[in-house]
């Protein structure tokens, strides 16, 4: 895992996007302002590490397509955290995603108070079953403060010590880099 600080100008950017686009539009899990933004700020660091160009929300649902790099479609999946990431924690995958054409996920936590986005790892989308623990729509989820949500959809949990760990972002890359060479 590694971490990265999130600059004022990618939240500002990020809750403009929020003004003119719902980037929820499945019809089920869609999350909230709140949660859309998470993800939109984890999204918008994680295109600015990899020297891509900024989501813009005019091209409409980018079917899971969150950024390309060496050839691989990437989904950046962020989940909003009130501490520090701890290697027992979980990332949670909506299932109705896992249809969209990616090749990658990466998985990400944002500690809002700190503004810090840590990169837990990503996974290879073929490895998300094997990996990934299932949880039926409705199923209720305890999370290791005792504190617990019922699923507002089918749903994956995979644990970060699942994930393929990353050290740094050059890391991150070369690890990309050498599974794309391995699938192609």
């Amino acid at each position: 895992m590694f971490k990265i600080k999130v600059s004022n100008a990618i939240i500002d950017y990020a809750r403009n996007l929020l003004v003119d686009h719902n980037f929820g539009n499945r019809g089920i899990a869609d999350g909230n302002v709140h949660e859309q933004l998470t993800g939109l700020i984890g999204q918008c660091t994680i295109q600015t590490l990899f020297h891509v160009d900024l989501l813009t929300g005019a091209g409409g649902f980018d079917h899971g397509k969150d950024l390309e790099f060496a050839g691989l479609a990437i989904d950046v999946k962020t989940m909003g955290r009130t501490t520090d990431v701890k290697d027992y924690y979980v990332n949670n995958f909506i299932a109705l995603q896992k249809d969209y054409p990616t090749d990658a996920y990466i998985f990400c936590s944002y500690f809002e108070e700190k503004k810090e986005l840590t990169v837990c790892g990503w996974l290879p989308k073929n490895e998300m079953e094997e990996k990934a623990n299932f949880y039926k729509k409705g199923t209720k989820r305890f999370r290791s403060d005792k504190t617990w949500f019922r699923t507002k959809a089918d749903l994956y949990e995979i644990p970060n010590k699942h994930l393929m760990q990353v050290k740094t972002p050059d890391d991150l890359k070369q690890q990309l880099s050498e599974f794309a060479t391995s699938i192609k």
